[in-house]
């Protein structure tokens, strides 16, 4: 399972990331928000910024990845029950990491 620790440490080595608080959710940003994660949730939920059509793939393959509220038609929103493992989960922090820079 992904833990919250895990993930923050991770988009927290990210390079020109910044870090804020707000309603309840740490959200990170470069150019823009890439990441959204609603801490304190069991199982953890994180919000990210992914390519429309790799969004739709993930949807279709995975019930725990659903359209994002935070970011709306921008992002996808995962449940971490399982169904991705934290290796899948980090490499789609590190592409909603890439991608909000251009």
């Amino acid at each position: 399972m992904v833990s919250e620790d895990d993930i923050l440490a991770y988009a927290r080595g990210l390079e020109g990331v910044s870090e804020r608080t707000e309603d309840g959710m740490l959200i990170f940003e470069r150019a823009k928000i890439f990441l959204c994660v609603e801490t304190g949730t069991n199982p953890l939920r994180v919000e990210l910024r992914c390519d429309r059509r790799l969004s739709q793939t993930l949807q279709e393959r995975y019930e725990s990845v659903m359209g994002s509220r935070a970011l709306g038609r921008n992002g996808i929103e995962i449940i971490c029950s399982g169904q991705l493992s934290a290796d899948e989960v980090r490499d789609l922090v590190r592409h909603a990491y890439e991608i909000s820079a251009e």
